[in-house]
């Protein structure tokens, strides 16, 4: 079989890889495909793997094998032991090591290039010359955006997966916690400094590619900006900061294409740029936020100014017990779950479909209202309550629900905070004003499970908690269900 053949049939390869990954991201826009999305896109994904390594005859087998064997034992092993609670954490890692893997790619052919000379594809008079080798201008742009936007990527990604597990470490003999936005003293001049340093050097790259040098300081540079704009965020903004993450990694795979110029790399990258950027502007919408306000703005350090906790709750807060909701149940004909990272925290999705079920066997319609940003990832919500096999359309996105919330009976909400925080609609000077909620408020009668009166990520007390027609629920999640389903069924 000759050279052109073998390119023929990798392109096509490609091509059918290309119509896989955009099939299985169409699949991915609503549950019911979603599973049928991800093995399209993983079939996309081994195919155009399997057509590199095949007709680019870069490796030998014994190499392609044992990568194959390494990266399937860790990726079962991590399927296998993260516990749904984790994945906004595994997914931040994710996209962590998708950027490490292009700048590191990147960096390889520089260094290939530099020590043994172009494939001689290069076009003359658009190049630069490096001992004796000829190294494309559009080559080395796309060298330092790789690098540059694959670094900060890894960083960044690393940083919000600690944010997201709440990792906290001493500084000055306190305990500083990362979850919590960490502003540094000159902060927005310091990181200006840090982007405007990584220009200088992608611009020193493609000048003069005589040493790989250059290229590793701008990973170095890149790291320690992608650090710089992540530290300031704080915990409530993790969902659009993974989404952004994601679209980083996109572009950093991108512009790796164009460095080894590999035709479905480019493609793959861009659709997971673009499908980011996207998902970024519908998390920022969901907060009424600009993606500008979300980077820089201090949302998580409380309401400067406001009521204080004592003000809002003293002598205003009624508590219930699983009997007293059980005798509401009795009654009602609508009853809407709504759930927030408490859910996550305690795993009480199975608990939570089985009272569910219970009441829906006595007449009651139950659904499950899903903020867009509730959790700590996009989707949070959908997918542990997927997979506690909770039916589609039992989920009613935010805008689909609350114009019928006024004729719910009784709402029960689990781990929830900001999201149904009314002080959204009503104070202008809130942290978290204009940010559209789950306006359960309106509901006849609110029940909210919760461990304690702590405030969410925007540390600001609820008013939701004192009004007249909610009752607390103290305890953890998945033991509160427990005990309302049996309360339930002794009713």
């Amino acid at each position: 079989m000759t050279d052109s053949h073998i390119e023929t049939i990798r392109n096509l390869a490609y091509l059918l890889a290309s119509v896989l990954f955009i099939f299985g991201l169409k699949g991915l826009t609503h549950p019911r495909t979603a599973v049928r999305g991800m093995q399209m896109g993983a079939l996309g994904m081994f195919v155009a793997v399997l057509a590199t390594v095949v007709a680019g005859g870069i490796l030998s087998w014994t190499w392609v094998v044992a990568g194959l064997l390494i990266g399937s034992i860790v990726g079962v092993l991590m399927a296998i032991k993260i516990p749904l609670t984790d994945i906004p954490q595994m997914v931040a890692l994710f996209n962590g090591f998708g950027g490490a893997a292009s700048f590191l790619v990147a960096g390889s052919e520089l260094v290939l290039r530099i020590g043994a000379g172009s494939s001689g594809a290069d076009t003359p008079g658009t190049s630069q010359a490096v001992a004796g080798a000829v190294i494309p201008i559009q080559s080395l742009i796309a060298i330092s955006a790789s690098g540059m936007i694959g670094s900060l990527t890894l960083l960044g990604s690393l940083i919000a997966a600690g944010k997201l597990h709440e990792v906290s470490f001493s500084w000055g003999g306190k305990k500083v916690w990362m979850s919590n936005a960490l502003l540094l003293p000159g902060r927005h001049a310091i990181t200006g400094i840090c982007f405007a340093a990584c220009l200088i050097v992608c611009a020193l790259i493609v000048m003069n590619p005589s040493t790989s040098a250059w290229y590793w300081v701008l990973v170095a540079l890149a790291a320690v900006f992608g650090i710089l704009i992540t530290i300031p965020i704080g915990g409530a903004d993790m969902p659009v900061v993974i989404a952004l993450l994601n679209s980083y990694s996109g572009l950093a795979a991108c512009a790796t294409g164009f460095v080894i110029n590999n035709t479905v790399l480019i493609i793959a990258g861009a659709l997971v740029g673009a499908s980011g950027l996207i998902l970024t502007n519908i998390m920022c919408k969901a907060m009424n936020r600009s993606l500008t306000n979300v980077m820089f703005a201090k949302l998580g350090q409380g309401g400067d100014g406001g009521p204080s906790a004592d003000d809002v709750y003293e002598g205003k807060v009624k508590t219930t017990s699983a009997e007293e909701v059980a005798m509401l149940f009795d009654g009602a004909r609508r009853v809407v779950i709504v759930p927030g990272y408490g859910m996550a925290v305690s795993q009480a999705q199975h608990a939570v479909r089985d009272l569910a079920n219970l009441l829906e066997s006595r007449g009651v319609e139950v659904e499950f209202a899903i903020h867009p940003v509730a959790g700590r990832m996009p989707g949070h919500m959908n997918v542990l309550l997927a997979e506690a096999d909770i039916p589609y359309d039992k989920l009613k996105e935010m805008d689909e629900i609350n114009p019928t919330l006024e004729t719910i009976d009784v709402a029960l909400v689990v781990g929830a905070n900001d999201v149904v925080n009314p002080v959204a609609r009503t104070d202008p000077s809130s942290p978290i004003a204009g940010m559209p909620i789950i306006d359960v408020d309106k509901c006849r009668t609110v029940v909210v499970i919760k461990r304690s009166l702590s405030p969410g990520f925007a540390g600001i007390p609820n008013p939701l908690f004192a009004a007249d027609n909610t009752l607390m629920l103290f305890n953890d999640g998945k033991k509160a269900f427990l005990e309302l389903t049996a309360a339930v069924k002794e009713s």
